[in-house]
């Protein structure tokens, strides 16, 4: 039925992962708006433990976090692919990579919004307690 090459390979499988490490290698090291959606992630994450968020919240802002990160990624690899075949200035290829990059403010205005509904009312209790 199938090709000697379809068998599957854990061992293939997990040697697969050495590329998405290569990828967020680059990333980390090349991209100045990933360095920012982390400290904001490590901001958000030490005030998460710090005011006591539920199990819910965490849930809530980890998914924010994967996704603003999975959004700057995806953006990355659609300005790089852009970039190479159309390396000339281009009104469509613009459009693309500003398209890409409106996928990223989307997911932090939304991630935004989620963290001030997590965030807000223990805050808010905290402030009334002093």
């Amino acid at each position: 039925m199938g090709h000697k090459d379809n068998n599957f390979s854990v061992k293939e499988r997990l040697g697969s992962f050495k590329y998405a490490f290569k990828g967020m290698k680059h990333v980390l090291k090349a991209e100045h708006n990933m360095w920012i959606h982390l400290s904001v992630a490590f901001v958000v994450i030490v005030l998460g433990f710090l005011l006591k968020i539920s199990r819910y919240d965490w849930m809530i802002v980890s998914l924010c976090i994967g996704f603003v990160l999975s959004a700057e990624i995806m953006n990355t690899a659609i300005e790089k692919l852009t970039d190479k075949v159309s390396p000339e200035r281009n009104e469509i290829a613009g459009l693309v990579k500003d398209i890409a990059a409106c996928a990223v403010l989307i997911s932090v205005i939304a991630s935004v919004v989620a963290g001030l509904l997590v965030f807000v009312p223990p805050l808010l209790k905290l402030v009334k307690q002093v």
